[in-house]
């Protein structure tokens, strides 16, 4: 079976799964994975061997990329300090916490070989949380929480685990030179990313073919991640900065048409990546097996139980007492940490590994530097899968009962409230412009008909007049000239609310998703008048 057949079996499946799930509403990184488990084990079809290098360059970049861009820079900047705390903190307390069991619990693991596992177990992943937590309606300030942690930990977990590997090869650990090393990746990888994020939005500004920006799109996040790589900085937070930093002024960067054109790639993109990656993640638990010897299994699976435990346990310990210590800090340790004990526990229930951990256990080396094999690899290999299985599995499908028992939701009023909110604001601001901008120079009747569309609108979101009310008819739409004007104000007024969505993007007056939403509007709105006056130059061509 060549890898092209492999493939196309691998997207059938993916696409036979995902609309599985939408009926069983469970996270679909579970079905995912469980998938691959019985794929893996099926005769005919040959092991499919999962490279950490394919891993971090072809998966890693492109997935980093688009959930750093989903992310509002106002709530990643406001939750900076709890998002540290579990990006930085907890994933070295976890890495401690698990090498001091499998030191003393597993037989044969020295303390390098054990810091080895907690580095490579440490980060919960961004695919997983983002995965599961997708549709579960928590709120807003969880999620930011949740996938900025999973953004940023991936760093702090590969200096750990470098530094653990270069402990077993060598024999020697300084600790003074990995906290170094640590300052010194962290913020070259965030430098390079601005960097390469100012540089490419420049680039943007200059592209009038929405194709063309849309590949410059896919490009920049490998791009990007190999030259920090080769500068040796953190391949990790440089696509992340980059990520956000071209969130942050994409309003401005793209065209409506590049936008509709790099939503619709990238969405395909994202659901082809995450699917492949979680069925290749449950498809190597087959190709581990063979390698360990069959009288070893019960006692690994009894060790991976206890590493997922103490790896569940640890984000559960670190973060409740913590939430509580800032809150005795004052006013600002309050507001930024305002959590109920429900939501404290989501946070803590929501550690989901993945990708990350088993492509870095993938990436042990074979032998060590003096040639001998490297020790207890399978075993490591073995552990990392439990750990992912466990907390993919378990965690994942009880998550949504959770939230749901513990009531852990975003109101969807307050949601309803504020899209009727911003709505109110563009008609309102929308007539203000129409009555001080377009007055001077539209015609009355087309003013009129402006007008009055708009004022409706403002009726409707006012409760004035119900939706199964017919409004009173305007000037009805006549003649050629009368068309073109009407169309040719409403790109003003579209190009009017665009400014207006950026001065809120820019200051956070509302949320970022509403924004979005808004946005999204926008885009199709003016599609529409653009085909609208193209077809009306056609008609005028023809007829002259």
């Amino acid at each position: 079976m060549t890898n092209l057949e492999i493939v196309l079996i691998l997207m059938a499946i993916l696409a036979a799964l995902a609309s599985v799930t939408q009926k069983l509403k469970i996270p679909y990184p579970i079905l995912l994975v469980t998938g691959g488990l019985v794929l893996g084990f099926i005769p005919s079809i040959p092991d499919i061997r999962l490279d950490s290098e394919v891993v971090f360059l072809i998966f890693l970049p492109p997935l980093l990329y688009e959930a750093a861009g989903n992310i509002s820079w106002h709530e990643f900047k406001t939750y900076r300090r709890p998002i540290g705390l579990l990006a930085v903190w907890l994933v070295f307390l976890t890495t401690v916490a698990v090498a001091v069991a499998a030191h003393f619990v597993i037989p044969g693991f020295t303390w390098p070989l054990a810091f080895v596992l907690g580095a490579i177990i440490s980060p919960p992943d961004v695919v997983a949380a983002s995965s599961a937590i997708r549709g579960l309606g928590l709120p807003k300030r969880l999620i930011t929480i949740l996938e900025g942690e999973s953004l940023v930990n991936d760093a702090s977990a590969l200096i750990a685990y470098r530094y653990a590997v270069a402990a077993v090869s060598t024999g020697s650990f300084v600790l003074w030179q990995a906290g170094l090393q640590f300052i010194g990746v962290a913020f070259g990888g965030i430098a390079i990313g601005i960097v390469m994020g100012y540089i490419f939005s420049h680039i943007h500004n200059k592209l009038e073919n929405p194709t063309v920006a849309t590949t410059l799109t896919l490009l920049l996040p490998f791009v990007t991640y190999l030259l920090a790589e080769h500068l040796h900085a953190s391949g990790v937070l440089a696509v992340v900065a980059t990520g956000l930093y071209l969130a942050w002024n994409s309003y401005e960067i793209y065209s409506y048409q590049t936008r509709m054109q790099i939503n619709g790639f990238w969405n395909i993109l994202i659901f082809l990546l995450t699917g492949f990656v979680f069925i290749l993640i449950g498809s190597q638990l087959p190709i581990i097996l063979k390698s360990i010897g069959n009288d070893s299994i019960p006692a690994l699976i009894g060790y991976g139980l206890v590493i997922s435990l103490v790896a569940i346990v640890t984000r559960i310990i670190w973060i409740f007492p913590l939430a509580y210590i800032y809150r005795l800090r004052g006013n600002r340790g309050r507001r930024v940490f305002r959590f109920s004990s429900s939501e404290l526990f989501i946070t803590s229930w929501a550690g989901m590994r993945g990708v990350v951990s088993l492509a870095t256990a993938l990436a042990l080396p074979l032998t060590l530097r003096n040639g001998h094999a490297f020790p207890m690899r399978n075993e490591i290999l073995f552990l990392s899968f439990m750990v992912i299985l466990v907390t993919l599995v378990f965690q994942g499908l009880t998550l949504p009962y959770f939230i749901r028992r513990l009531n852990v939701t975003e109101a969807a009023d307050k949601v309803l409230e504020e899209e009727k909110k911003i709505r109110l604001a563009i008609t309102t601001s929308s007539i203000t412009f129409i009555e001080g901008e377009l007055s001077l120079t539209l015609p009355n009747e087309v003013l009129g008909e402006l007008k009055n569309r708009f004022e409706q609108q403002t009726n409707y979101l006012n409760g004035i007049l119900r939706m199964d009310e017919k409004p009173p008819k305007g000037e009805s739409l006549s003649g050629p000239d009368f068309f073109r004007e009407y169309v040719e104000s409403e790109v003003s007024i579209v190009n009017h609310q665009r400014d207006l969505i950026i001065q809120w993007h820019k200051s956070g007056t509302y949320s970022e998703d509403a924004i979005r939403r808004i946005e999204q509007e926008l885009d199709i709105r003016s599609l529409s008048l653009q085909t609208q006056l193209r077809r009306m130059v056609r008609t005028n061509t023809a007829e002259e």
